[in-house]
Formats: C-alpha cells, sequence, structure tokens
C-alpha cells in the first residue's frame, strides 16, 4: 500500500518534545552538580571539567540531530557496519590503550587522544543495540510459524553476535561494562518473543548460579580463586554485604557514599556544601553529591526525570509501531535503566560496586556520547514515522 506521504520529509511536528525536555532537565541537573563537586566543594577547584562536560554535551546534541535523520531503512543498511566498526575499535583499544589509565584503573579500556580519553565500549553498546534488532526482526519475519525449535535458534543467532563484543570487554578487564551489555542483550531477547518455555529454566540456572556464587564467596573463595576470579572483586561484595565491617579499607568508598546520601536527609544542605569525602565523587558516586546537597527529595526529582524519560520512549514504540525500532528501543530502555539501577544502587548500598556510571549525569564524554546516540536512535523512530508508516517498508518492519 501507497501513499503519497511515502516520500514526504519528516516535520519538526514530529519531534519528541517529552524526550528533549527530560534529558535537558538531566543536562541541567548534571551541570550544576558537577559546578558543586569540582569546584564549590573541591580543594582544588577548577570549570575545565565543567567547561568539557558542556561540551560534550553540544558535541552529543549533534549526534542526537545526525541519528534522528536516518529512518529505519537506512539504519536496518547501516546496522551490520556499525557493528564491524565496533569490533574493530574494541580490537583497537587492546593494542592502543591509555597506559596510564591502565596503571591506575586496571583496565585496557580508553583511547588517549592528548588530554581527551575515549572509551570505544560505551559508544559500541548502540552498535550492537543496531545489530541485535536487525538480527531479532529479520528472524521474524522469516519465520512462518515461531516454534520452540525456532525460539532455540534465535537464541543461538543473539549469542552469536554478541559473544565476540562480550570477550572483547571482558579481556579488557572492564566487568562493570559487561554487566551492561547483558542487560541489553537480556532485554532485546525477552521483547523478541522466546517462549518461556526457554526463558523460565535459563533465568532459574542463572539464579541459581548467582545464589552459589555469592555463598561460594563467603565460604569458599579458594575455589572461585582458582576459577580465575580477583580478590579485588571478594572485596566489592564484602563492602556491599557489610559496608561499615571496613569502613577504612576496602569498604570506605561505599560507606562514605551512603554517609554522605544520610547527611542530605530531606531537603539537603544547599549546593556546594559539603562535610564527607566520597572518592570519585565527579563520576561513579556522583549521586553522592545530589544526595548531600539536594537531599531525599532532590534525589526522587532525579529519579521522576528518568521515569519520564523511559516512559517517553515506551510510548513511542506503542505509537509508532515499527518492530525493528522496537526492539532497538528495548535496547536503548535497558541500557540507560541498568545504569541507573546499578548506580543508584550501588551509592546507596543496596549494590555491589561496579564503576558504572550515572546516566547523563556523571563526568564521562564517552558515557555521555553513547547515551545521547540511543537518544538519536529513539527520537528517530518518531521523527520518521509518518514518512513510513504507509510505505512498503512498514510492510516488512511493522508489529
Amino acid at each position: 500500500m501507497r501513499n503519497q506521504q511515502t516520500n514526504s520529509k519528516p516535520d519538526v511536528s514530529k519531534i519528541d518534545y517529552g524526550i528533549i525536555l527530560s534529558v535537558l532537565l538531566l543536562a541541567i541537573i548534571s551541570v550544576v552538580t558537577l559546578y558543586s563537586t569540582m569546584y564549590l566543594m573541591s580543594s582544588t577547584p577548577s570549570l575545565k571539567p565543567v567547561i568539557m562536560h558542556i561540551a560534550w554535551y553540544a558535541l552529543g546534541t549533534i549526534v542526537v540531530i545526525i541519528m534522528m535523520n536516518f529512518d529505519s531503512e537506512q539504519l536496518w543498511k547501516l546496522a551490520p557496519v556499525a557493528y564491524f566498526l565496533g569490533i574493530i575499535l574494541l580490537i583497537l583499544v587492546l593494542i592502543f590503550y591509555d597506559r596510564e589509565l591502565y596503571a591506575s584503573q586496571g583496565a585496557k579500556s580508553w583511547f588517549a587522544f592528548g588530554p581527551v580519553t575515549v572509551q570505544p565500549s560505551e559508544v559500541v553498546k548502540i552498535s550492537l543495540i543496531m545489530m541485535l534488532g536487525r538480527v531479532i526482526t529479520k528472524h521474524n519475519m522469516e519465520t512462518e510459524e515461531r516454534s520452540v525449535k525456532t525460539d532455540w535458534l534465535l537464541l543461538l543467532k543473539i549469542a552469536a553476535w554478541s559473544f565476540p563484543v562480550l570477550f572483547l570487554i571482558l579481556i579488557q578487564n572492564d566487568l562493570g561494562t559487561v554487566l551492561v551489555y547483558l542487560a541489553i542483550i537480556i532485554g532485546m531477547t525477552l521483547m523478541s518473543g522466546v517462549s518461556w518455555k526457554i526463558l523460565l529454566p535459563v533465568f532459574v540456572i542463572i539464579g541459581t548460579l548467582g545464589a552459589l556464587l555469592i555463598v561460594l564467596v563467603v565460604y569458599n573463595r579458594e575455589l572461585l580463586l582458582t576459577v580465575g576470579f580477583k580478590p579485588y572483586q571478594f572485596a566489592r561484595i564484602d563492602s556491599w554485604l557489610d559496608p561499615f565491617s571496613d569502613s577504612r579499607g576496602d569498604a570506605f568508598q561505599l560507606a562514605q557514599s551512603m554517609k554522605a546520601i544520610g547527611s542530605g536527609r530531606l531537603f539537603g544542605k544547599g549546593i556546594g556544601v559539603s562535610e564527607v569525602y566520597v572518592p570519585v565523587r565527579e563520576s561513579d558516586m556522583i549521586f553522592a553529591t545530589i544526595g548531600e546537597n539536594f537531599g531525599f527529595i532532590g534525589g526522587c526529582f532525579l529519579i521522576l526525570v528518568y521515569f519520564l524519560l523511559i516512559y517517553q520512549m515506551v510510548r513511542i514504540c506503542f505509537d509508532t509501531k515499527n518492530e525493528f525500532y522496537a526492539y532497538m528501543t528495548t535496547g536503548v530502555i535497558m541500557m540507560i535503566l541498568f545504569h541507573v539501577l546499578e548506580n543508584i544502587g550501588m551509592s546507596i548500598g543496596l549494590l555491589p560496586l561496579t564503576g558504572i556510571p550515572l546516566p547523563f549525569i556523571s563526568q564521562g564524554g564517552s558515557s555521555l556520547l553513547g547515551n545521547m546516540m540511543g537518544i538519536g536512535l529513539v527520537m528517530s523512530m518518531r521523527y520518521h514515522y509518518k514518512s513510513y508508516m504507509f510505505s512498503d517498508e512498514a510492510e516488512h518492519y511493522s508489529i
């Protein structure tokens, strides 16, 4: 079925201003919080990190505009190219990684270009999301009748495309980022329609292994050491289970974060006021600044903004009914949601420390750029809806 709108250009009325407003609020919160952390509360105050963060937001805005102009057909064709470029970047960073950051962080995850560092695994998330969206959509298009056999085949395809990326990041020694990728893959797999006859036993096995892992950490660490676990990983679990048992040692960062957030009480102490030292407050532990400066109310407002952003993304899926976009949007939602839950959870002691930044808030250009790329993908869905909804392409990509 064709229509005169098939070749029409998208118009500004199809821009999702709800998403723009949510991201704008997060940007304002981020800049204010970083200004408080890096200038007002720092013993060596500097505006340079704040200015650099604003510059990364400006670059991210340009990226959003560019990605928003790609429609689903163009993204479909670009997905394999983006995926293989991502693989190349992950290989190159293992060779040309920043030696200074490796010495301090223990991960081969960053390129260094003068004073600027780039973490390719943050933007490769979008490449994998695009590729998995294409793989799942193509499988469903080619499958006349779903069955347990076809669902297993789909799982094998998802695993085959995901494994190279996961392996390359794992050998960078970046377990936190691996967990984010796993959250993306699991979310897109659930959305793909795989039968619960397969998924339920898999989740039961994963849950059992997770519980067994915690038991072994507590009672038999020697066994885990023989299979490759590191002492610092045990320390993180120890600090999670009892953060105040070693508050001057391995649990220092978590204990200080909990003290800072708790000391903010209901309304906070005010911008720039800090009585508790928290290491890495500008990136991984930035929620400690929000909790201490703006209190419980400030933290709740931030979570509300995240909820509104994710709600807008889900609403777009229901409004436009495009399968390929729906899978990609699911990946973006899982990426942001896992970051939010893990970062805030670890800051208040509900989850172990993993070194995962808070989306759109923490200092870090690569993470911000990856998140903005995800926003561009989702906004493309709304922006091009009118132009493809009546075309032949809709027959291939619509739910």
